[in-house]
């Protein structure tokens, strides 16, 4: 892609994260190859004790694999992306450092809970990705990840009448909880959903460039109180 005046001096960095088995890799896979004839791109992804994301990756040939890197966290997923993300962080940097200029990074979370979100001082905006085998209830169930990712995809949507969801509900159900920001249901066999989510890819990298993209951080939950049904004059507060 050609270089502009205003290119800032890094790529976008991206964090792609979920709960174990919503196709987060695929999803990655999918970008690369629909992206990388027209940007130049990388990718790091995070295990716990096995770089096995990566080597699928390299496998399927979306990139040159010594773009892909592995970072093997030895810990909690969300420890590496959230608490101290100097592993993913050193990971990063020497990639853009290696294959300058990058114009996109890609960062996977290992597999967590959905309560795990990336720092923006790793990345510059998230997807947070759920899919329809995890049940109907989850996208209203909330969290951080749901309820405040710069976006949240509901995969695999193909898959939901063999498993008694309605993707389409799911998808209304994260509306009414992300207050007006993008949902995207995907599937790989419909190939429309895959042009809308490379659209936003692209959308974000271009306001990244124009120096209008600001990180947000979907944080830990907020503070909340649980209303006692009964005239009590105390209330629990719960920090998460």
């Amino acid at each position: 892609m050609p270089e502009t005046t205003d290119q800032p001096m890094r790529p976008l960095r991206l964090g792609v994260a979920g709960p174990v088995g919503t196709g987060k890799s695929t999803l990655i896979a999918t970008l690369c190859r629909r992206l990388a004839a027209d940007l130049q791109m990388a990718v790091v992804t995070n295990d716990i004790y096995t770089d096995e994301d990566a080597r699928l990756l390299r496998a399927a040939g979306v990139l040159p694999v010594e773009r892909i890197v592995a970072v093997e966290t030895g810990a909690c997923p969300h420890t590496a992306i959230r608490d101290d993300v100097t592993p993913n962080l050193l990971a990063v940097e020497d990639l853009e450092k290696q294959f300058a200029p990058l114009d996109l990074v890609l960062v996977e979370s290992g597999g967590d809970n959905l309560t795990a979100t990336f720092s923006p001082a790793l990345v510059d905006a998230q997807v947070f990705c759920i899919d329809v085998a995890g049940g109907g209830d989850v996208a209203r169930k909330g969290g951080p990840g749901i309820e405040r990712a710069d976006l949240l995809v509901i995969n695999k949507t193909d898959l939901g009448p063999h498993v008694e969801v309605d993707p389409d509900q799911m998808v209304r159900d994260a509306a009414a909880v992300r207050g007006g920001l993008p949902v995207i249901a995907v599937s790989q066999r419909v190939p429309a959903s895959i042009d809308v989510l490379v659209d936003w890819v692209l959308g974000v990298l271009s306001a990244y460039r124009a120096g209008t993209l600001v990180p947000g951080d979907p944080g830990p939950m907020a503070p909340h109180i649980h209303a006692d049904q009964h005239d009590h004059d105390h209330n629990h507060v719960h920090v998460h």
